[in-house]
This record gives structure tokens, C-alpha cells and sequence, in this order.
């Protein structure tokens, strides 16, 4: 019976591993993408602060102080926060993901261990 349980956490663990190395990749995917000198440029220069500064100018145009537009131009800057809280996410989810995978290593290797 307790050959069943050990079997059955080793699954679990084998999942967990699976899925943290899934975030943690993913993870490491952006920060390749943040040293990109391209993607600097048009996202995180561009786009995080040339373009989020550009639509905060224009909620004070008087051209465009109409209901439609001034909640055209706040949508605009949400969805840059939301990119930008995105990648943040990324980051610390594949933070924690590095911390639960060493974590679920050393459980399995206690476990194999003990099975010895």
C-alpha cells in the first residue's frame, strides 16, 4: 500500500515539475525578449512609455474631449498596463515556479530515496 502512495505522489510531483519548468520557461522566453534590442525599442520604449505618454498628452486635446474619445483614449492606456502587469506576471510566476521546482526535486529525491 505505501508503494501505491509513493507512486502516486512521484506522479504528482512529476506534474508539478512539468508544469513549473512550463513557467519557467516561459519566463526565460521574455527576459530574452526584454534584451532584445528590437523589442526594447518598439515595445518597452515605444509602446510602455513613448506611446503611453502620447495618449496621456491627448486626454487634455481639446479635439478630443468627447465622451467616445476620452474613453477611447483610457482603454488605450489600460491595455498598455495590462501588458505591461502581463509580462510583470510572467516574471514572478516563473520566480515561484524556480523555488517550487527545486522544492518538488528534493521531494522526489527523498522519496526515491526512501524507496531504496
Amino acid at each position: 500500500m505505501n508503494d501505491v502512495n509513493e507512486d502516486m505522489q512521484l506522479e504528482q510531483i512529476e506534474i508539478s515539475m512539468k508544469q513549473a519548468q512550463k513557467s519557467i520557461d516561459r519566463m526565460a522566453s521574455l527576459q530574452k525578449l526584454t534584451n532584445n534590442k528590437e523589442f526594447i525599442k518598439i515595445v518597452l520604449e515605444g509602446y510602455f512609455e513613448g506611446e503611453a505618454s502620447r495618449l496621456v498628452l491627448l486626454k487634455a486635446d481639446p479635439a478630443l474631449q468627447s465622451v467616445e474619445d476620452q474613453k477611447q483614449l483610457d482603454n488605450s492606456i489600460t491595455a498598455i498596463g495590462y501588458l505591461r502587469q502581463y509580462f510583470i506576471t510572467i516574471n514572478q510566476i516563473g520566480r515561484m515556479s524556480e523555488k517550487t521546482l527545486n522544492d518538488d526535486q528534493e521531494a522526489q529525491e527523498e522519496i526515491l530515496a526512501g524507496t531504496e
